[in-house]
């Protein structure tokens, strides 16, 4: 790993951009400073951002334990209004918690939003899918009273929980699931595809077919004989901690956690297997070697937790105009190291990986505002960051 050039501003990291892991390649040095996008906000455990797609320049930020809430997006932001408060119905605490919130394409006329979060059932965790609308009355609230669950699934440990959704150009809702928990995937959840488990799933939230949702009719299990979820995308997964689309090329990325000794950043194709728990990324673990089955998928990136990285945390595709030398690089960072990473890459394939900010915090999430300007959730200090030129 090469040096680089770091500096202080007010506490915040501002570097030079250098090449930083493997592959290296060319590529323009660029300075990105990282500053508070909204100094007199702040929030509890923030775990996600985004942005609601209906014209109104809100922003809305989950909070871990079970609320959402919603302000203006300016600099100058004085507070945050509770957009929706279900503690209640969250079990939260380590990786549990409220984890996802996508708004459906056309929130502007139907007011439909989904929330993924973990809860409890009999003393037991489980994962619930839900939908929620917009009070009729007050569109800085949402109505409590209507959510309608998709489904649930049971979570065997508190850890692991992926816990992302979005939507992609097609209209369907993809959510990231997490192997389970424990150590090393103990039940093998990642290749079982009769698990919820360890998975990318992709539902149609405007069919009824199955309650609340349907089967995309090219899923590739849709129809199975041989007991296969319906819902599954792609699978081999370990802990899928943040997925995005790139708005311009619809390409799924993700970021899945290592077990001990690699992380990775996969671009998600239909189908998939990324190999947990064969593999750890490039690594044979279980078994310990003869692990490369066929049609497995290596990452587009990965990065050995002995250069620092310790929890990765997917983000997306830079396609803002606020920093023009990241434009489409996949931005991405470390819960543990704070660092940020800008990947450059070409045709799918990884040119260029380089470390664009140091001492960032513990990363949580990322999420972009209508313009796609990126943001960045600090998860300990409750502050959200935002990439700049100084």
């Amino acid at each position: 790993m090469k040096h680089f050039v770091i500096e202080s501003l007010a506490g915040l990291a501002l570097l030079t951009v250098c090449n930083a892991s493997k592959p290296h390649g060319p590529g323009t040095a660029a300075v990105v400073e990282v500053v508070e996008a909204f100094p007199k906000l702040h929030f509890d455990y923030p775990v996600d951002l985004t942005h609601s797609n209906d014209g109104t320049n809100r922003l809305f930020v989950l909070e871990q334990e079970g609320t959402i809430r919603v302000f203006e997006n300016a600099a100058d932001a004085s507070s945050a209004k509770v957009f929706l408060d279900i503690k209640k119905l969250v079990s939260y605490g380590g990786e549990a918690g409220l984890l996802g919130l996508a708004f459906h394409p056309d929130y502007k006329n139907n007011g439909y939003f989904f929330l993924n979060y973990t809860t409890k059932v009999s003393g037991k965790l489980e994962t619930a899918i839900v939908r929620y609308k917009v009070s009729a009355s007050d569109p800085n609230r949402a109505d409590p009273a209507s959510a309608a669950v998709l489904f649930t699934f049971d979570q065997p440990f508190d850890n692991h929980n992926g816990g992302a959704v979005k939507f992609g150009k097609d209209g369907y809702l993809y959510i990231s699931t997490g192997d389970g928990g424990s150590w090393g995937d103990p039940s093998n959840n990642g290749q079982n595809k009769s698990a919820w488990l360890g998975k990318i799933l992709r539902v149609d939230v405007n069919s009824q077919t199955k309650g609340n949702y349907g089967i995309p009719a090219d899923n590739p299990f849709a129809g199975n004989k041989e007991g296969f979820r319906e819902e599954i995308y792609a699978y081999g997964l370990r802990n899928p901690w943040r997925i995005s689309f790139d708005d311009a090329t619809n390409t799924l990325w993700a970021g899945d956690v290592g077990q001990n000794k690699r992380e990775e950043i996969n671009i998600i194709v239909k189908g998939g297997n990324y190999g947990w728990r064969l593999k750890e990324s490039i690594d044979c673990y279980n078994p310990k070697r003869d692990c490369h089955a066929e049609g497995l998928i290596d990452p587009v990136l990965d990065l050995p937790q002995a250069s620092g990285e310790h929890s990765i945390t997917g983000g997306f595709v830079y396609r803002g105009k606020a920093v023009p030398p990241l434009a489409g690089k996949y931005v991405f960072g470390d819960y543990v190291s704070g660092r940020l990473f800008a990947l450059e890459t070409q045709n799918g394939k990884a040119v260029q990986n380089s470390i664009i900010a140091e001492g960032v915090g513990q990363i949580s999430a990322f999420g972009t505002d209508q313009s796609q300007e990126l943001y960045i959730c600090n998860h300990g200090t409750g502050k959200i960051l935002k990439l700049a030129r100084p």
